[in-house]
């Protein structure tokens, strides 16, 4: 994340930048308002060439993506975002459905937020995401059947070769491998990777662990996430 420049005249002259993707003029000038007044700058984009366009130039802290857009939809953003950015993403749409939010999360999205939404509620998911991604490193090595997790440079290697995860399958994958063999229920997952306002979530939590799979286990390897089903995960290797 960018660094905050000296204080002037007692105010802060660095201001995290959000792109903000939404082919609507006025969401666009909501999220402007609800992000000023929470100390973001917004970088408004009104379709995902534009941000993708604008995300390469301006390098933001973090992105609000519609998942509805006039030219490429809001999956196909995250997924060119994902190619070589690993600042937050949350998802914006009036689709609601569960199809739609496991192939934003499976896609790179960290987090799914339907319309309409409350501006609280957007903000202080915002902030778990952008806190999710700078938290600060643990000085620790974690090795098991060929997967490493590098917890203080926040790297993960399979096999040798880095496997490129988003801050949050980084932190769910600390956190199942630093408790390896205890089943760790779904409240106790989304409690300590998503925050308290996250415990009934499920569907996240399942989404990102299909990521955390996809990446992270070969076909003919061994599988280190093993399910409790109804219940929750352990890191079994």
């Amino acid at each position: 994340m960018s660094q905050a420049s000296p204080p002037i005249d007692g105010r802060p002259a660095f201001r995290p930048r959000v792109l903000v993707c939404d082919d609507e003029a006025q969401i666009l000038r909501a999220l402007r308002v609800i992000l000023r007044d929470d100390g973001f700058e917004a970088l408004p984009a009104s379709d995902g060439e534009e941000a993708l366009d604008m995300a390469a130039v301006q390098r933001p802290d973090a992105a609000i993506v519609d998942l509805v857009l006039p030219d490429l939809d809001g999956v196909e953003v995250c997924r060119r975002l994902r190619e070589w950015s690993e600042m937050p993403i949350i998802v914006l749409s009036a689709v609601g459905d569960e199809d739609a939010k496991v192939r934003a999360l499976a896609a790179g999205a960290d987090d799914y937020v339907t319309k309409p939404f409350g501006p609280r509620e957007l903000i202080a998911r915002l902030h778990a995401v952008l806190r999710r991604a700078s938290d600060a490193p643990e000085d620790a090595l974690i090795r098991a059947d060929g997967l490493e997790l590098d917890l203080a440079a926040r790297v993960v290697r399979r096999d040798g070769s880095d496997v490129h995860l988003t801050p949050t399958e980084f932190d769910l994958l600390r956190v199942l491998a630093r408790n390896r063999g205890r089943l760790m229920t779904h409240r106790e997952l989304l409690q300590t990777v998503w925050g308290g306002g996250y415990t009934e979530d499920t569907q996240v939590l399942r989404a990102h662990v299909a990521n955390l799979r996809r990446k992270i286990e070969p076909t003919d390897g061994p599988r280190y996430i093993k399910t409790d089903p109804g219940v929750g995960y352990r890191f079994s290797a």
